[in-house]
């Protein structure tokens, strides 16, 4: 009994967030946000998209940026609870910003859910 209370309580800290995008927030500033980018870079994100001649260089600000590597990072951990965390910066969402569909490489597109 001890080891089903335990694999439940493991469940619901592992378990997986209701979003499809960790996205950066308005309002925060390029500060807050290029921390989160060199987190995210530093801990698992491909950030080599978003490097000068990348598929997501263009449009070219820290936000952009910021949008594509937290979610990259969001993703490559499954969406779980907490890594959509940023110390602020960021926000979970169900919907993708126009930007991000744009600069998704075409072998991609089939996993964005609409």
């Amino acid at each position: 009994m001890t080891l089903l209370v335990y694999f439940v309580f493991f469940m619901f800290l592992t378990g997986h967030s209701s979003a499809n995008y960790c996205l950066c927030r308005d309002g925060v500033g390029d500060q807050l946000h290029q921390k989160a980018i060199d987190y995210a870079c530093g801990a698992g994100a491909d950030c080599a998209p978003i490097l000068k001649n990348g598929p997501c260089f263009q449009p070219n600000t820290v936000k952009d940026y910021c949008n594509y590597v937290v979610n990259n990072y969001f993703q490559r951990k499954g969406q779980v609870q907490g890594s959509c965390d940023f110390s602020g910066a960021t926000t979970p969402s169900v919907t993708a910003p126009p930007t991000m569909l744009e600069q998704a490489p075409l072998h991609q597109i089939h996993h964005l859910p609409l």
